[in-house]
């Protein structure tokens, strides 16, 4: 059985514990993201069953056109608009769905909010150029954190900010506000409100059709004008090019960014890179020692199972008839 691994730009899979269970299989690892379906294909033609990287590869009716010998997806990590599911039906193609944790990308926006509120980057920053205390951060403590979502992730960040003796103001669905209040934390009554009010916007809920370009220009306005937008979901939550308008604008002034539009970033002259206001993370939300063996773990046993004719956690259970 032919198994194809793709985008381990960080040539990490191999460096895993779990990798192991793959030792009696011929695996190709591809170490580059192919943007042109055509090129990836040449790569894969007789790839049996996919390993996906989260949502670094697009399988879409024209990449699965081009494999006629694919049959099982193993996906690390949940289903997302990234994968066309009827797509992959429609050619025959299992997809085997993975596992997923709140922790480490929880973990590390919270780590974006302490670093943009205290400004730690721009000060190690200046310190390297022998400059000494540039610049005034300001503490946790006392803020008004807005979490929009109130998922598995947003629930840990909810908690971090109690511990720093921040107020939490949550923002959502009806549900997700309501869950807010059981657990003891305030649910803002209106959009308009929660933008106005929060210190700090971080964005905790899935992209699909209904939520893409959620955050509009018009929201990032009523933010405070030292207030920080934090973004470890996805880039296409914010309307395309609000941010950049906002933050030209200084409506917010700061933003904290894991997540891009297009991805990986080679070109040091994005502009999020160059405007000192922004801290931005290489999309580390989910790429963690511990998380990246229990997901590309699980998406091994998938595909093992597949191949023992014995499939599981597929989504799209018809092709198996």
């Amino acid at each position: 059985m032919n198994i194809a691994i793709l985008d381990d730009y960080q040539h990490a899979v191999p460096q895993l514990n779990c990798f192991e269970l793959l030792k009696d299989f011929n695996v190709k690892i591809l170490d580059k993201t192919y943007q042109n379906p055509k090129d990836l294909a040449k790569e894969i033609q007789d790839t049996e069953i996919l390993v996906l990287i989260r949502e670094r590869t697009k399988i879409d009716d024209e990449l699965l056109s081009l494999l006629p010998n694919l049959k099982l997806i193993s996906q690390t990590g949940k289903i997302s608009n990234h994968l066309d599911l009827a797509a992959c039906t429609k050619y025959g193609v299992a997809v085997a769905e993975g596992i997923g944790s709140p922790i480490a990308p929880a973990e590390l926006t919270w780590a974006l909010i302490m670093n943009a509120t205290r400004k730690i980057p721009q000060a190690i920053e200046a310190m390297k150029k022998g400059e000494w205390q540039t610049n005034i951060g300001s503490a946790i403590h006392g803020k008004t954190i807005g979490i929009w979502g109130y998922g598995k992730i947003g629930q840990k960040i909810a908690q971090y900010a109690k511990v720093f003796g921040a107020e939490v103001l949550v923002w959502g669905s009806e549900n997700s506000r309501q869950k807010a209040k059981e657990d003891g934390y305030q649910a803002a009554n209106s959009r308009e409100e929660f933008f106005s009010i929060s210190d700090v916007i971080s964005l905790h809920i899935r992209l699909n059709e209904q939520t893409k370009g959620s955050v509009k220009f018009e929201d990032l306005k009523l933010m405070k004008r030292e207030a920080v937008i934090v973004n470890t979901s996805r880039a296409e939550l914010i309307e395309e090019n609000a941010l950049s308008k906002a933050l030209s604008q200084n409506t917010p002034t700061y933003a904290a960014l894991d997540v891009y539009e297009i991805e990986p970033i080679y070109d040091q002259t994005n502009e999020f890179l160059k405007n000192p206001n922004v801290i931005c993370t290489p999309h580390l939300g989910y790429v963690e020692e511990n998380s990246y063996e229990l997901y590309f773990s699980k998406a091994f046993e998938n595909a093992i199972n597949f191949i023992a004719a014995n499939p599981t956690n597929i989504a799209n259970s018809e092709v198996l008839k």
